[in-house]
């Protein structure tokens, strides 16, 4: 494989490890734990887990904790290849050409894995424009990886909490048809499952939407973190990589 000089104007990018995402998930969490507390302290948490007779809120914080673990791990993933991709930019600035020993060399990560696929585009297809669209969506993909979960998750807790509403409602509204206003022993207990029904229907779709909208802020940090990786891969293939394969005939 030819040697590619790469363009000496500009200045590299730096290599410092940025963990901006996972700090972002960090201060939101530490943030929601902390409400978390207080709402345990004052006895609400526990409130609503006795008023839930469905058990669907206890369901619905499980799920939630779960998808905030996955998107701690994802958060964690994006961040490495954040890092790979910044020591592979630098690299590529700072280094004389792009030949095979040089691109083994590079740090591990799906940029450089998208650069080493660039190559040996280049060089299979002996010269002429370099079209990196096909290579750029697999890379989108590889770096988008099981994102989508958080969508399913935010979608599931608030379709979790509807269904608490029409289940609480159900509950309530039972009572009713075999009602008899002169028998105040039933009357009574007829008030009690329409209390415990609304408070079904309440405490589920208060958990489902607040669970939802935690959910969705985390997982769009997540992705904002993703589209700056793969941003940061293309401008650095189109300015850096791409011309200078080009230029160089690679064959």
């Amino acid at each position: 494989m030819t040697a590619i000089a790469l363009s000496p104007d500009g200045p590299p990018p730096s290599p410092r490890a940025d963990r901006a995402p996972l700090l972002y998930w960090l201060i939101f969490t530490g943030v929601t734990i902390f409400a978390a507390t207080l709402l345990w302290r004052y006895g609400l948490f526990r409130l609503m887990f006795q008023s839930d007779r469905t058990y669907l809120c206890a369901a619905i914080v499980v799920l939630y904790i779960g998808a905030s673990l996955h998107c701690l791990w994802r958060t964690v993933v994006i961040s490495r290849e954040a890092d790979a991709g910044r020591r592979a930019a630098s690299q590529v600035f700072n280094g004389p050409n792009l030949a095979d020993e040089r691109l083994e060399r590079l740090p591990p990560g799906l940029v450089s894995d998208h650069i080493r696929d660039l190559a040996l585009k280049a060089r299979t297809q002996g010269g002429g424009r370099l079209d990196q669209t096909l290579l750029l969506r697999s890379l989108a993909d590889k770096l988008r990886g099981s994102n989508g979960f958080g969508a399913f998750a935010s979608d599931t807790v608030m379709k979790l909490g509807l269904l608490g509403t029409i289940i609480g409602f159900i509950i309530m509204l039972a009572p009713i048809a075999g009602l008899d206003a002169s028998d105040r022993a039933l009357m009574k207990s007829s008030m009690g499952l329409m209390s415990d029904g609304m408070a079904v229907a309440m405490y589920t779709t208060l958990a489902g939407l607040v669970g939802s909208i935690l959910l969705k802020f985390q997982y769009y940090m997540l992705d904002a973190a993703t589209a700056k990786v793969f941003s940061g891969a293309v401008a650095l293939t189109e300015t850096r990589v791409v011309p200078e394969l080009e230029r160089a005939g690679v064959g």
